[in-house]
């Protein structure tokens, strides 16, 4: 297995506490891997640390198969990335900033640049200085500056902040697209988790500067149990009737006015004909399926570690 980024027991202390503790991240070679953590759990210092804008106190990373020095310029060119909100030179055009940008890159393609602006759907905006931008236009703009260069491995903290639904969705397709089609490596951190759910191959959670697990969504998806959920006014009797008529056992009350069913010999239709039967109102039955966000969210309640 490939790997173009991992970490080895990677920590970082600011005023003698940790920040970042014991990490081992692990991205493979042409994957899109989904960085999801609550707010102020270190996805961002974590990402500073692999872009070398601030050093380990204890560990190691490796990029491409090398070992991250003070000394990597040949390494950090084959990157690009967003880190927090994208700042630019305002008075200066989109395109003046993308060609300062690639020269200090030490790249050199007109076409690029026009490549990446018409990637991100910057359209007419010649002559347009920064300072006039919307957010969400800074924010594309940023994503430009990301894959002006035609990098190996994209970086990418909370990208899509700023966005509307379409502009979201554009950069979903982008995203998917660059990793597809051109071969990229993209690292993507959000706080969106559907959004990550429609495109990531791998998933990191992160809690309190340790990563709290690492799965592949494929297998998240196979192992992800179906369940019905039905809606009643009368929970206690609902659970009677699948207890003692249905002979049901795994199925678990979920506060005053739903119960989900996991067994799978039972249908919905049986279901809906003892609960009728036994005088049990129904308002809703539906077959479903756990979320990214509901295993998400189990991990990071109570979720054990596995640093």
């Amino acid at each position: 297995m490939n790997y173009l980024i991992k970490t080895h027991q990677l920590t970082k202390t600011f005023n003698h506490k940790e920040v970042i503790s014991q990490v081992n991240l692990n991205v493979k070679q042409g994957e899109i891997y989904g960085f999801l953590g609550p707010n102020g759990a270190g996805k961002t210092t974590l990402i500073k640390l692999l872009t070398n804008l601030i050093k380990p106190t204890v560990g190691e990373i490796e990029l491409f198969g090398e070992r991250l020095t003070t000394k990597s310029y040949h390494v950090l060119r084959r990157i690009g990335s967003i880190i927090e909100y994208p700042i630019f030179y305002e008075r200066l055009t989109a395109r003046e900033n993308l060609l300062l940008h690639c020269e200090y890159m030490g790249y050199y393609d007109d076409n690029a640049i026009d490549q990446a602006l018409e990637m991100v759907n910057l359209r007419n905006i010649d002559g347009k200085s920064v300072k006039n931008f919307s957010l969400g236009m800074k924010q594309r703009l940023g994503i430009a500056r990301a894959i002006s260069t035609k990098p190996e491995l994209l970086i990418l903290d909370e990208p899509i902040n700023g966005l509307d639904p379409i502009g979201i969705k554009e950069m979903r397709d982008l995203f998917k697209m660059l990793c597809k089609e051109y071969g990229i490596t993209i690292l993507i951190s959000s706080h969106i988790l559907a959004e990550i759910e429609q495109i990531a191959d791998t998933i990191g959670v992160i809690k309190e500067g340790k990563i709290l697990q690492e799965f592949s969504l494929e297998t998240l998806r196979k192992d992800q149990a179906e369940y019905i959920e039905v809606t009643v006014d009368n929970v206690k009797k609902a659970s009677y009737v699948f207890e003692h008529h249905l002979r049901l056992t795994n199925f678990k009350v979920m506060g005053n006015e739903s119960i989900r069913v996991y067994d799978q010999r039972v249908s919905e239709k049986d279901i809906t004909k003892a609960l009728v039967f036994h005088d049990v109102a129904i308002e809703g039955i539906n077959k479903k399926i756990n979320t990214l966000e509901e295993y998400f969210i189990k991990l990071i309640d109570g979720g054990r570690i596995h640093a």
